[in-house]
């Protein structure tokens, strides 16, 4: 029993400071910055996939290094990528309707094509395609105009440098060295070693990127084939952090970053500390034609709410078509999110991460002030919703985005021992949304749970 309560105790320790976490505050971790706040409030970014790959329609980057094309044949694809439909205000717009509060464009993949005019490198968008020009500029000044913030991926890794050694895949077989990515030589770097010529190029391109676009956010990715001390993590993140103070940093830059990014697997139990769960719209990451397994509107929603009732952000990605349009299934799907969380943004934006699932058979969020919670009803249910645990009087009870109010009653209890009864809600297939149905739970004082020690 004593080894009982003193589990129980940090359970509820535990519980209460993830709370806090989540309604920012916690200014004493060393990392924290006034940009995480615009981030955790943030709920939905739109990962955005586009580079050469999307050519052909083949796996990004990937689909070389596992040479289910040639070299030769991957990086001819820079003579198809036209841009020529594209336009980034229609893109900013459809994020916006989506709910994005920010968005992420790959701005060089593994394979070194970069976005932009960078003068590390001619294997640019601007030197080596049809396009002919810059087009991470007019990415960011789109999304600064409808108010979204600005992400740029980049890829720590880079597989036609000639400076560049795979380590962790090397037996691959990776053909690296043979495009001349490197050929502006500083005064002395003719005999530096082929990683200090690399290190230059590298932190010489997110410098570019720093000072020309002063992005929100840097999501790293590709760091797995070095250890930190390589890539000079520390040295990095010091680095942008002078040019940008705010700025946000993922965990990809190897024990570097400001939160962490799972992806795919969406996580069983909540990470610790800010996080974003990042998810392909089918099952790919950029435009391929073939793969017609899209994500239903719901399961997208569902989802999303699962990673709402766990503090977190959903980063979906899309995959637009070298020519920059955006593919209709995935337009179709962004609009159904969007509406789906227009409709029930009060239980989105700046709330807390939810109750435990003890309590609630489903996602959950709690309102900045601990007075509402939201209970996100992901399947049809039977004649009513339970809410076990709360010590809390009941106000009412409504559904989100409706003028419909609920009634319920209390089952069970023990008063005398201030054991609190079940609140089963009476709910009918009238109060229901198409895809997921939000409950505001309306409070007397703010949220108290009931434990069993107590």
């Amino acid at each position: 029993m004593k080894y009982a309560k003193l589990a129980t105790r940090l359970f509820l320790l535990i519980f209460l400071t993830n709370i806090l976490a989540q309604a920012g505050q916690n200014p004493s971790s060393p990392k924290w910055t006034e940009g995480m706040n615009w981030f955790k409030q943030a709920k939905l970014g739109i990962f955005i996939h586009w580079g050469l790959y999307s050519v052909k329609g083949i796996p990004e980057s990937w689909s070389m290094y596992n040479k289910q094309i040639s070299f030769e044949d991957y990086i001819a694809q820079a003579k198809g990528f036209t841009a020529a439909k594209y336009d980034p205000l229609a893109w900013a717009k459809l994020f916006k309707e989506a709910g994005a509060r920010y968005a992420v464009l790959t701005a060089k993949h593994h394979d070194g094509f970069a976005l932009w005019p960078t003068k590390f490198s001619h294997f640019n968008a601007a030197e080596k395609t049809p396009a002919k020009r810059d087009l991470i500029a007019p990415y960011v000044n789109a999304l600064r105009k409808e108010g979204l913030k600005v992400g740029l991926y980049f890829s720590l890794c880079d597989w036609t440098h000639p400076d560049y050694t795979p380590v962790v895949f090397a037996r691959k077989g990776i053909v690296n060295g043979r495009y001349p990515t490197n050929d502006y030589p500083q005064k002395g770097q003719k005999t530096w070693s082929p990683w200090q010529r690399f290190t230059y190029y590298f932190q010489g391109q997110l410098q570019e990127l720093m000072r020309n676009y002063h992005p929100d956010l840097l999501w790293f990715d590709g760091g797995w084939e070095h250890p930190a001390k390589d890539w000079q993590a520390t040295k990095v993140r010091s680095m942008l952090k002078k040019m940008n103070p705010d700025l946000v940093i993922n965990a990809r830059l190897p024990a570097n970053g400001d939160y962490q990014t799972p992806e795919q697997g969406l996580p069983i139990k909540p990470p610790q500390g800010v996080w974003e769960f990042c998810m392909t719209i089918n099952n790919s990451w950029g435009w391929q034609p073939k793969d017609k397994n899209f994500k239903s509107s719901y399961q997208i929603i569902r989802t999303f709410s699962e990673v709402l009732g766990m503090g977190g952000n959903l980063l979906l990605d899309i995959g637009p078509k070298a020519d920059g349009t955006i593919p209709r299934p995935e337009i179709k799907r962004l609009k159904e999110l969007g509406r789906w969380i227009h409709k029930h943004k009060e239980a989105i934006y700046q709330t807390h991460r939810g109750l435990p699932c003890a309590y609630f058979n489903g996602p959950s969020t709690i309102s900045p002030d601990s007075l509402t919670v939201y209970l996100f009803v992901t399947n049809i249910p039977r004649e009513f919703v339970a809410l076990k645990g709360l010590q809390n009087k009941i106000k009412r009870i409504r559904v989100v985005g409706t003028p419909h109010t609920l009634s319920w009653k209390i089952s069970g209890g023990a008063p005398w021992k201030h054991v609190p009864g079940i609140v089963l809600i009476s709910i009918t297939q009238d109060d229901l949304d198409q895809y997921v149905t939000v409950l505001a739970v309306e409070l007397e004082g703010k949220l108290r749970l009931y434990h069993p020690d107590h």
